[in-house]
């Protein structure tokens, strides 16, 4: 039964570890990649204020 226990938290945190790689890590360099695509806010009137 202990056994059991342990390896659902090692799930656990694997999957919150995993989340937060997702969340936070990915993004930043998907973007970062995307060097080409700017916005126009600034630059025109794009609606956003």
């Amino acid at each position: 039964m202990e056994y059991l226990q342990l390896i659902l938290v090692y799930i656990t945190l694997a999957l919150a570890v995993g989340y937060l790689v997702y969340k936070f890590l990915l993004p930043k360099s998907i973007f970062a990649s995307k060097k080409g695509k700017k916005s126009a806010c600034g630059q025109n009137d794009c609606g956003c204020h």
